[in-house]
């Protein structure tokens, strides 16, 4: 089991920057890969940045790349975004996410199925 605790969301306006956390706690020792992904309202949960601890992979959505970057700790206890230049369309409840299964394709862990642990979100709320 692996619990997750999402902090550092806020209100900004755009072209600020903006940290968020993820506190892991738990079994962190199994963490196989660990995400972040958000959800507006009325739109679906869509990735925006992920990593595999093995192999140091990262994803990143086409719209944040070059903007947003996401990091962690070599316990595999804490995981952060950074996120550069924000705009109003990044508005939404940004969530921590924590799989422990390692997945052959790595483009998997881009989706919200392969994750089994998710934090209870933090708001992200950019005004223009």
């Amino acid at each position: 089991q692996v619990r997750l605790v999402e902090s550092g969301g806020g209100l900004v306006q755009t072209g600020d920057s903006l940290r968020l956390s993820c506190a892991a706690s738990g079994r962190t020792f199994t963490t196989a890969a660990m995400g972040w992904f958000r959800q507006a309202p009325g739109k679906e949960r869509e990735l925006v940045a992920a990593t595999t601890w093995s192999g140091g992979s990262t994803y990143y959505a086409a719209s944040v790349k070059d903007r947003f970057t996401i990091s962690g700790d070599n316990g595999k206890s804490a995981d952060y975004l950074d996120m550069n230049s924000l705009r109003p369309e990044n508005t939404a409840v940004y969530y921590c996410a924590a799989t422990t299964l390692n997945y052959k394709i790595g483009a998997y862990y881009q989706t919200s199925r392969a994750y089994s642990f998710w934090g209870q979100g933090t708001q992200v709320t950019v005004s223009s």
